[in-house]
């Protein structure tokens, strides 16, 4: 049965007990209407007739109480209810027709008298037995509508009850089912015996749970799969890999970071990696942000091993979900770096002292005592001379690079004025900058307090920063020197108003080896990586601001 004929027949049984009840109690109301208009017809009308007989006899108006008790006399002849009221109106006929004829004595009118209160009591007796009649249909009455009333009362109260939880209760269950298959519990079923609606959408939930329940298993089962396919894969890398979650928990790490961090794997998978960090430094070292990619030395097969540090943050759309740290073991290429660094040093070493000869070998063809050089001559000595020049320059500076990388590089740090160090670097670009007639000029103000910093370093910096401007500026350009204070810091800065770097080459400027394609030759690449590493070895920054076709701004920062 469907619910909807459900809910008419439930409306119809409750339409059918209150028309049961308003039926029975019409009528019987009606009945005792009935009973009570025939008291009223029949008795209570002979009983105001012979009241108004009596009422003419003692008129004494022979006409006018005859006509008057003739006149209620017919009336009473045409309303004979009672047994033996027509014998007794028939007596009172022949009394009365006595009386009208003329026999008019007291016995007469006694006689006359007496016959109409015989009418009367028969009425009165009517009218008592009749409403002994009607008050006992009247009890009868209440009990039957008692009775009725009772079972109408308790069969819609049990309708009441029962009735909406046959759609309550499906509702409740399958609420109770829908939540469960939210909470991923496909086994959840509904049981319903109804052949309605319900039934229906249970077969039907079922059917979706077990679809979901086999998903979920197969689901599971490949999720799982992928799962541990993921985890050999992580397992056989060479790098040490470790990922967290949005709440910096551990969730997994593979043999290689276990090994490296020293921990076995229950005190650290499933922990809050801070807590862990407390008594493990490389675990500490991994959770501390940095801006650049920093190398760190870690004792691993048995020997002292260099890793770089790459995290790589997880999203799910803009939610942060995790973090996967990735050790990269970098000794093989670090131990070959320092090889080629102890190559370059030793080679830039050896190359000084046949450079240096051929300097005073050259230096004693100009001199004259020895003997005249013809013009063509005294080109190949000032060529050879130009070239041995810039061969020395960059041995010196493969030799200051090799001693920046090996950390021999010492820094004589002082207190140390500024203008000391911008006049150390422009006297030694003087004639440079004279035989391409450029003006230095030079933004410094007064009373600028000392910087801590290693002189003779920093203003080779500064050299470093005024040769390449001037080297890259037009005849008779300007070259602009500065210092400005900053909070706790100094700024110096050189600019030029060359050519400029374009946009893509701006990035690398400070690369080793890097020279910008199509620039001046005669550089060695190398001039502003050794830069920034002596400043950097001071704790200060360097920085670079180009616009190509407008000039370059060197600069950097210093501590004061």
């Amino acid at each position: 049965m469907k619910i909807k004929t459900k809910i008419r027949l439930g409306l119809i049984f409750l339409l059918a007990i209150i028309i049961t009840l308003a039926g029975t109690g019409s009528f019987y109301i009606n009945h005792l209407a009935d009973l009570s208009s025939t008291i009223l017809k029949d008795n209570y009308e002979s009983l105001e007739y012979g009241k108004n007989m009596i009422q003419a006899l003692d008129e004494k108006d022979d006409q006018i109480s005859i006509k008057k008790f003739e006149t209620n006399l017919v009336k009473e002849e045409h309303n004979i209810t009672e047994v033996g009221e027509n014998e007794a109106a028939s007596e009172l006929r022949q009394v009365f027709e006595q009386y009208k004829a003329g026999q008019r004595d007291d016995k007469t009118e006694a006689l006359l008298r007496q016959k109409v209160l015989h009418m009367q009591d028969l009425n009165m007796q009517a009218i008592f037995r009749k409403n002994q009649a009607a008050t006992t249909t009247t009890k009868r009455v209440f009990a039957y509508i008692t009775i009725l009333g009772t079972l109408c009362f308790l069969l819609s109260f049990t309708f009441v009850i029962n009735f909406p939880g046959m759609i309550a209760n499906p509702i409740a269950e399958l609420t109770m089912g829908i939540r469960a298959i939210a909470n991923r519990n496909y086994s959840s079923r509904l049981h319903f015996d109804s052949r309605d609606e319900f039934g229906e959408l249970a077969t039907a939930f079922n059917n979706m749970a077990s679809r979901l329940d086999e998903y979920e298993n197969s689901n599971l089962s490949q999720l799982m799969f992928e799962k541990k396919r993921i985890e050999t894969i992580i397992n056989n890398m060479k790098d040490a890999i470790i990922g967290f979650d949005e709440k910096n928990r551990v969730l997994f790490a593979n043999s290689v970071a276990i090994q490296l961090l020293g921990i076995s794997e229950n005190d650290l998978l499933g922990k809050y990696a801070p807590d862990v960090a407390l008594r493990n430094d490389l675990l500490r070292n991994l959770l501390v942000k940095e801006d650049k990619e920093k190398l760190l030395k870690i004792y691993a097969d048995n020997k002292e091993s260099y890793f770089t540090k790459e995290s790589l943050e997880i999203f799910n759309g803009e939610q942060k979900i995790g973090e996967v740290t990735v050790l990269r073991n970098i000794t093989k290429f670090q131990e070959l770096d320092v090889a080629k660094t102890n190559f370059i040093a030793t080679i830039s070493h050896e190359l000084k002292t046949p450079i240096s000869s051929i300097k005073m070998s050259l230096k004693l063809l100009e001199d004259s005592r020895i003997g005249s050089l013809n013009a063509e001559q005294q080109k190949l000595v000032s060529d050879i001379k130009g070239d041995s020049q810039r061969l020395l320059k960059i041995t010196t500076e493969l030799l200051d690079m090799t001693q920046v990388e090996t950390g021999n590089i010492q820094f004589n740090i002082q207190s140390i004025q500024p203008l000391q160090i911008v006049e150390q670097a422009c006297a030694a670009v003087h004639s440079l900058a004279d035989e391409k007639k450029i003006t230095l000029e030079k933004n410094i103000p007064n009373s600028l307090p000392p910087i801590k910093a290693d002189a003779d370093k920093t203003a080779w910096v500064l050299l470093n920063f005024l040769t390449n401007a001037i080297r890259y500026s037009p005849e008779g350009a300007k070259v602009i020197v500065a210092v400005e204070p900053k909070e706790a810091t100094l700024i110096f800065s050189v600019q030029d108003f060359g050519r400029g770097i374009e946009q893509k080459y701006q990035s690398r400027i400070f690369e080793k080896f890097f020279q910008i394609p199509g620039s001046i030759p005669g550089g060695s690449g190398i001039g502003l990586t050794i830069s920034k590493e002596i400043i950097g070895k001071q704790g200060g920054k360097i920085a670079m601001e180009s616009v190509f076709g407008k000039g370059s701004k060197f600069c950097f920062e210093l501590s004061k």
